[in-house]
């Protein structure tokens, strides 16, 4: 049996610790702050056995080497993360990760920075998803181009739809200000909001989603909607989403 772990971190983060109760292992899913994963996995009584990084920014592999000090876990990460820190399994897109008897299949999802990856446990339904997708959003395009950051969403919208997807950041009041911006129409979107204005109102996270609503609300998961192409332009969905995209940058 699979448990995720979830717990805030650094100034709006969330860490995941991914634990399998047959093997023993856990697997640190990014480390913003290694200080709190560490505590965290202690009050589990959970002994942090592997890293999988989802791609190289500080705030999501900074914390690799006090891990591995303090626990030994090994890293499985893509290629980019040696920026920060050793790697000892460079692992890519079309390549699988285990915990124990369960299998974690590794997606392309770059775009906001070239080499980001996720995580994506078919059996369990989940996907750790890192910055590419938030809750009525997605990361910011650092390093990618547009086309290739579409590609990645696409492969995540293949997903099945009931898919629960943890991403790392709670960003989505603000993603949802301009979701109601680009979309205003979307009445799925405007129920969503309301729903998430009343969870913070109440303290309460807004992440994980599940893949189902974003589809039907997420302005970046939708640049292929005949309505949003029309409002934003583009003869093609990567066009609109680059539009939708510079559009969130200077909103």
């Amino acid at each position: 049996m699979l448990t995720v772990h979830q717990f805030p971190c650094l100034s709006d983060n969330y860490g995941f610790l991914l634990h399998n109760s047959v093997s023993g292992e856990t697997a640190a899913i990014d480390t913003p702050d290694a200080g709190e994963y560490l505590k965290q996995a202690e009050s589990k009584g959970w002994n942090i056995t592997h890293i999988w990084n989802t791609h190289w920014h500080p705030d999501h592999a900074g914390g690799n080497a006090e891990i591995v000090e303090a626990t030994g876990a090994r890293i499985l990460a893509p290629k980019e993360v040696e920026k920060l820190s050793p790697i000892d399994r460079v692992v890519g897109h079309g390549d699988s990760v285990n915990l124990g008897e369960h299998r974690a299949d590794v997606i392309d999802v770059s775009g906001h920075t070239n080499g980001h990856i996720a995580f994506h446990i078919v059996e369990e339904g989940i996907a750790f998803v890192g910055d590419s997708v938030f809750a009525l959003g997605c990361g910011r395009m650092f390093e990618g181009e547009p086309e290739q950051f579409w590609n990645s969403l696409e492969r995540i919208k293949r997903l099945s739809t009931a898919t629960v997807l943890y991403c790392a950041h709670e960003y989505t009041q603000g993603n949802a200000k301009f979701a109601l911006h680009a979309d205003p129409g979307n009445t799925a979107l405007q129920e969503y909001v309301a729903e998430i204005d009343a969870k913070r109102a109440r303290g309460e996270w807004t992440v994980p989603t599940v893949l189902k609503r974003e589809l039907e609300t997420n302005p970046f998961l939708r640049a292929d909607d005949p309505a949003l192409m029309a409002k934003w332009g583009g003869a093609a969905p990567h066009e609109t989403f680059a539009a939708l995209r510079a559009a969130k940058d200077n909103f």
